[in-house]
This record gives C-alpha cells, structure tokens and sequence, in this order.
C-alpha cells in the first residue's frame, strides 16, 4: 500500500476521511481521493456504550429503552480521526473533506444552538433528554397507534412504507416523548436526527439528510404527515412538524458547510474544508460497493441487516421498510428491506 505521508511535500495528494458512528464505537477512515484507497482506520468505543438498563447517574430505565449520551460520539471525533490521520501517514493539510454516517433512526431533543437537552443540569437524571438510539422499542404502542390512524385515515404515506412505520422511527418516538415527559418535548427546539446532530456541530450548519428524513420521517413528495393528521393523533402534536422537525433538506453527497474552528482543533483537521450532508450507515454502503445502476442491491449485515436497491421505477412493496426519492442516490428511488435483529440475535 502507498503511504500518502511518502508524496512530495510540495504536491500532497487529496484524501478525504469518514466517520461511521455505530451501536457501541465509532470508526473514522482515511480515503486516498484519486484511487479509493483505504489507507488506515481507528476505532474508539463510547464510554457510555448503550444506556438500557439506568442513566449515568443511576436513574432507572424501563424495559426496551435503549439510549446514549451524545458526548461520545463528540470523542469519536476528538480520537479516531487523528488515530486514523497518524495510522494512515496522513498530513492533515492534504485532508480536503470530511463525511459521516450514523445508526437510524438515532434521534435526540436539543436546544435551538444544538444543545442537547441531557446536558442540561436540569435534566441530567431524565431519560426522555437523551439520544434514543435506533434500538429503543418503547414507542411501540405509538407507533401502533400511528400506523392504525394512517390505515383509517388512507394517508398516502403509509403504503410507501409497506404499510407501517416502525417504533424506531421519528415520528414514534417523538410522540412518546410529548406523552410521558411534556416537559422535555416543550423544551426542545429541534428534534433530530444523530446523524444531522453531527454534521450540524461539525460546520455549524443544521441540514436535515434526504436519506434519514424520507426513511425515518415520512418525509414523501416534499411533505411530512400533516398538521390534521397529527392533530388526530394526540392532543398537542398538531404543531410537532412545523415546531420540532420542518427543516432544510440537503441532498446525499452535497456539501453542508465547512468544517469550524471548533471542529478542526477536535479532530486536527484543517479549518473550512468541506463537510457533507449526514447519511445512514447501510444506505451510504451501495456507492461504496459500487451499486450504483438500477436494480443492484446490496446486503449490509451486522447488528442487522439491511438490503438496498436503487430503480427508476417507483413500486408499492408490501413489507418494505420504505422507498423513497433520493434516498439512496439522487435521481433514484431508493428501495429499503431486510432483517432487523441478525447480529444480536447471533450475539
């Protein structure tokens, strides 16, 4: 393998890095732009690991709640990147950009500047201020509440999901919130995704992604759900699209803003290089296996497993996990099925 550190000082070749946040760490790779070539990675695990059992600070959980703490994924980006600069021989001027994908729906209550609501004082020991990771099961009853709505109601949306939206997503666990914690669902001022969180504390700009928006918040046709429907459907969340989630929508591969001064002194980067729009971690897998025609799939295997697909034809799929335009590749629907427990049921 080529070291990038060998090239001419004078004539340093472009590389860039990303950053996949997983279930319990996070990996940063460093890319050679010309060729692909991967030239070395890090790993650092999250202190916190998966928080299912009490908070930080002792404070129970009940069954099937699966949350973290948003600081790890920030240590991620203070210690795996430069590790993977150093294994690579990689000088961080010949960096041009950085890319990041996520575990979704991964979700979190923050304040209008991103501050997540955990780490206020005030609601350290509340288990609802915290990122609900994909893996938290306990808006189950909202989301079959959702789901028997949308049936009744015919609301366009469903049937693009296969006929029902999951308890991991937005939408469910967004209104648990509001039913067991009013508190905290007032208080936030964004509900979004991890996947957004980053890239936003990244470049200071707040995009939400086209993947997670349209897979993870029935985001279709340039709309969400609407305010009758969600009037509909509890007591005070007629307002949560306009209030907690409506927000720009950057499409896969674009360019988010630059990298801060903040960032670039965590992660030894150079300041204002470009940081792409956030993406899901299976999703961001076919242009990286070259799956890039219509009808290639591809299957991410792991803590579950994940087959996408690409067409230029939209198709009703009873049972999918949801299609949606560009959000896979731009241009494209992209198709989204598979297993959602494989790993762990091996584990």
């Amino acid at each position: 393998m080529v070291n990038a550190g060998d090239e001419p000082t004078g004539n340093p070749e472009s590389c860039v890095v990303g950053v996949d946040f997983g279930t319990l760490s996070g990996r940063a790779v460093v890319v050679r732009v010309r060729d692909g070539e991967e030239l070395a990675s890090a790993e650092h695990v999250y202190p916190h690991a998966v928080l299912d059992r009490e908070l930080p600070d002792g404070t129970r959980l009940p069954p099937d709640w699966a949350l973290q703490v948003p600081s790890d994924y920030i240590d991620v980006l203070r210690h795996a990147v430069p590790a993977a600069l150093a294994a690579a021989g990689v000088r961080p001027e010949q960096v041009i950009g950085i890319g990041t994908d996520f575990t979704a729906c991964t979700v979190l209550p923050v304040l209008a500047d991103g501050t997540p609501l955990c780490e206020l004082p005030e609601y350290t020991a509340r288990p609802h201020a915290y990122v609900k990771l994909w893996r938290h099961h306990a808006a189950q009853g909202q989301a079959d509440r959702i789901n028997a709505l949308a049936a009744e109601t015919k609301e366009p949306w469903l049937q693009r999901y296969g006929g029902k939206i999951s308890s991991e997503w937005e939408f469910a666990k967004a209104l648990q919130v509001l039913e067991e914690d009013s508190e905290i669902y007032h208080r936030m001022e964004r509900w979004l995704e991890a996947a957004d969180w980053i890239v936003w504390r990244l470049c200071g700009t707040y995009v939400r992604n086209a993947c997670t928006a349209g897979y993870k918040g029935q985001y279709q046709d340039g709309a969400y759900p609407s305010r009758a429907y969600l009037e509909a459907l509890a007591p005070g969340f007629a307002g949560f699209v306009t209030e907690k989630l409506d927000h720009p929508i950057g499409a896969l591969g674009a360019r988010a803003g630059h990298l801060t001064a903040e960032a670039a002194a965590w992660t030894g980067l150079p300041e204002g290089i470009a940081v792409c729009v956030g993406n899901v971690d299976a999703h961001v897998t076919a242009p990286a296996a070259g799956a890039v025609e219509p009808g290639q799939m591809v299957a991410i295997m792991g803590t579950s497993t994940c087959h996408v697909m690409s067409s230029d034809q939209l198709g009703v799929v009873p049972g999918m996990c949801g299609v949606v335009d560009g959000g896979i590749l731009p241009g494209l629907w992209g198709y989204e099925a598979g297993q959602s427990g494989v790993g762990d049921i091996f584990a």
